[in-house]
C-alpha cells in the first residue's frame, strides 16, 4: 500500500471496514476494533490519522506499532492474524496499517480484567456482540443444514414478524411466553436455518425475516 492510497482511503471517512487513530493511547481499547475486524467482515485500522481524514502522522511510529502488537498478542483470543503496513511521511512521522480480514477462527473475543467480551462491527461503530451474535459466529464457521421443528413458539415468532416486520429478543420472549434462554436459541437456530436475519445494534438486536434471493 502506497501513501497516496492510505490518503485515498482515509479521504472516504470511517466506515464498516475503516477505523482511524491519531496514536495508540489506549491499546486496549483500540483491538477491539480489531476484534470487531475479524468477526464481521475484514477492515482496516490506520493509527497516525486524525479523525477528519487528514493524514497528519504520528512521531515514533514504531512505540506505536509496539504498543499495538503487544496488545493484539496479549489481549486477543484466539490469536489474531493480521497485515502489517508501515509508511513513513517525513524523517520524524510515520503511519501504520493493520489489515485484518474476516476471520474463520470467529469469533474472536477481548480477554481483559477476567472478562471475554467480543466484538461486532455496526456501521463505523464498533459494539460489544449479543449472546446471539456470538453463537451464531461461532456456529457459522461450519455451515449446515439447520433442521428445526416448527411449533407453537414459531407460529407465533413469524406471524409477529409478518405483522410487525421486525421483533426483539425480549419482545418475542414475553410474547410467546417463554424464557430468554429458549426464545434465545430458537432465534439463532432461525437465523443458522436462514430463516431470519439478526440486526446487531448497541443496545437490543432485531431480528427480521430474511428476504429470499430470487
Amino acid at each position: 500500500m502506497t501513501l497516496q492510497e492510505v490518503k485515498s482511503l482515509a479521504a472516504k471517512g470511517e466506515g464498516l471496514k475503516i477505523e482511524f487513530k491519531k496514536k495508540a493511547a489506549h491499546p486496549d481499547k483500540i483491538v477491539r476494533e480489531l476484534i470487531a475486524f475479524a468477526n464481521t467482515a475484514g477492515g482496516v485500522l490506520m493509527i497516525g490519522v486524525d479523525d477528519d481524514g487528514t493524514v497528519s502522522g504520528q512521531r515514533f511510529i514504531e512505540e506505536e506499532v509496539y504498543v499495538m502488537e503487544k496488545a493484539i498478542k496479549e489481549l486477543i483470543f484466539p490469536e489474531l492474524s493480521y497485515d502489517l503496513i508501515t509508511l513513513p511521511l517525513n524523517p520524524k512521522k510515520g503511519v501504520a496499517i493493520f489489515k485484518i480480514e474476516l476471520s474463520g477462527n470467529r469469533p474472536h473475543y477481548l480477554k481483559y480484567q477476567n472478562k471475554r467480551q467480543a466484538f461486532i462491527r455496526v456501521a463505523d461503530r464498533s459494539v460489544q456482540a449479543s449472546i446471539e451474535v456470538w453463537e451464531i459466529l461461532k456456529r457459522s464457521k461450519s455451515p449446515k443444514d439447520m433442521v428445526f421443528t416448527y411449533g407453537r413458539k414459531e407460529e407465533i415468532l413469524l406471524k409477529a414478524l409478518n405483522e410487525k416486520e421486525k421483533i426483539t429478543l425480549k419482545e418475542f420472549s414475553k410474547l410467546a411466553r417463554i424464557p430468554k434462554f429458549l426464545a434465545s436459541k430458537t432465534l439463532v437456530r432461525l437465523v443458522l436455518a436462514n430463516v431470519l436475519k439478526i440486526h446487531p445494534q448497541e443496545s437490543d438486536d432485531y431480528f427480521t425475516l430474511k428476504e429470499v434471493e430470487v
